[in-house]
């Protein structure tokens, strides 16, 4: 199949692509700017566009059997200055669902919306918060632009674990370095806790979406549940680090309160439908194995 996958030149985004293209599917990127120089995705042919500005019209779309959208915007993608409310409201309600539209007026056979797993795996969390509401809204209106004959699918993920040859990582190259003792942080993590997945799991199940999914369902998937203790002990125990990574009930300057929507102490599980695992064909305890991949990547750094 002829595949965009638009936010190819991001880590989720990017890993799907190569994951997609590995199976002989032809991938095109679809991003603001170039995937990044070092990575597999700049080997890949390149459409520009920024979805929030409507740049995917219906005649850039026109030749794709297949998207995969995986430029949903979130907190770290607001433009400075920028009203937080006005932008997320403006990039996940109004721009995901048109752009949707969009993909069926120029004759897209089947797209995967990749969103978030909070309103599916703790809907109480919905009411309180701008972000997890924006979440919804463009997993619900993506899967309401599909019609007869343009089939849309939506995959909701929890907290990421991986990696993408050549790709930097803000996040979890601190995480490798603070295990191999190269940040003076205690070996510590708030307490709470929710489900992690690898990326590699991800990308098959966004495989699976777009060869067996249901049109018009969204899928909750995860792999394993873990305190965030038991998360970042991974990463020691990866990095040859024999310290014990204990639970504390204080912000963790790597993993601040800001980027724990339940709360620090609170817990979001996934518990995946065994049925829909088999349908979407992912694996499952991977995330050992992502964290080593990170380790490998990183930890020469």
């Amino acid at each position: 199949m002829k595949i965009l996958v638009v936010g190819g030149s991001g880590a989720l985004g990017g890993h799907a692509s190569m994951h997609l293209a590995e199976q002989g599917h032809d991938v095109t990127i679809g991003a603001r700017n170039p995937p990044n120089p070092g990575t597999p995705m700049a080997r890949m042919p390149f459409l520009q566009g920024d979805y929030v500005a409507g740049d995917f019209t219906p005649e850039k779309l026109r030749g794709f059997d297949w998207v995969l959208f995986a430029a949903g915007n979130d907190p770290r993608h607001i433009p400075p200055g920028s009203d937080f409310e006005a932008h997320l409201h403006k990039a996940n309600h109004e721009a995901v669902p048109a752009f949707f539209a969009a993909c069926r007026e120029a004759g897209v056979k089947r797209a995967v919306q990749l969103g978030s797993y909070y309103h599916q795996a703790s809907p109480d969390l919905v009411a309180g918060n701008r972000y997890i509401q924006s979440r919804q809204a463009a997993c619900e209106g993506a899967r309401g632009e599909g019609r007869p004959g343009f089939d849309v699918i939506s995959v909701n993920a929890p907290f990421m674990v991986g990696s993408v040859p050549g790709l930097p990582s803000m996040i979890f190259e601190p995480y490798v370095h603070w295990a191999q003792g190269k940040i003076s942080v205690p070996a510590y993590g708030p307490a709470g806790g929710t489900n992690f997945m690898s990326f590699r799991s991800l990308s098959e199940a966004i495989e699976g979406a777009f060869e067996r999914g249901e049109p018009g369902k969204a899928y909750l998937v995860g792999d394993e549940n873990l305190s965030f203790a038991e998360y970042f002990q991974r990463f020691f125990d990866a990095a040859g680090n024999a310290a014990t990574v204990e639970e504390r009930d204080e912000e963790h300057p790597m993993l601040p309160d800001i980027a724990i929507p339940q709360g620090r102490g609170e817990w979001v599980r996934v518990n995946a439908d065994p049925a829909e695992v088999a349908l979407l064909g992912y694996r499952r305890n991977d995330v050992s194995n992502a964290v080593a991949d990170l380790v490998e990547q990183f930890g020469g750094g």
